[in-house]
């Protein structure tokens, strides 16, 4: 079983240099979010990681990726719902959100029984955003209380990797 790292005794240069090596790769979008996947679950650790692109257009999260594609496929989407705390605190305040415990997950996902199947009673909900919108997010999920406030800033710094991405994304549809 992984253990959880502390933001402040983990020094995530290495696995920034591989997401920044990753976004040179031929293949887009997929190298860097691989590469996200795999620096994110070493540094914070996860059960569950995906990348949802807000396709307004749609008024759909369309997931462009998953670490796990049998139960949470790319290609799925999800309504904008304008009215949630997601939406709220997350897309228009720009603010990573944190799910605590099982309880809180039932509260804010519909899906939250295959959320639980997976072994998963937390999450993190980090904004992707650029030139002061948020384009999407990167969710990742654990055990129960795996994800505190401390983590959120660094998150955030690699959510800014994510930007090309999804801007490649975005400029595809």
């Amino acid at each position: 079983m992984m253990t959880q790292t502390s933001p402040e005794n983990s020094a995530p240069l290495p696995q920034l240099l591989e997401v920044a090596a990753a976004l040179g790769a031929a293949g887009q979008p997929q190298p860097s979010l691989a590469a996200l996947d795999t620096a994110l679950a070493q540094l914070v650790g996860h059960k569950l990681f995906t990348v949802l692109v807000l396709n307004f257009a749609k008024n759909e999260n369309q997931r462009y990726y998953s670490n796990q594609p049998k139960a949470y496929p790319t290609g799925g989407a999800k309504p904008i719902e304008k009215e949630s705390e997601l939406y709220k605190e997350v897309v228009l305040g720009g603010r990573a959100r944190i799910c605590h415990d099982a309880q809180d997950i039932r509260r804010a996902f519909f899906d939250h029984e295959l959320i639980a199947s997976l072994g998963c009673e937390s999450c993190i909900n980090v904004p992707v955003r650029w030139n002061g919108r948020t384009l999407g997010t990167m969710n990742l999920l654990h055990e129960a209380h795996w994800y505190r406030e401390d983590h959120a800033p660094m998150l955030q710094a690699f959510a800014a990797l994510a930007v090309p991405a999804m801007l490649e994304i975005i400029r595809r549809w």
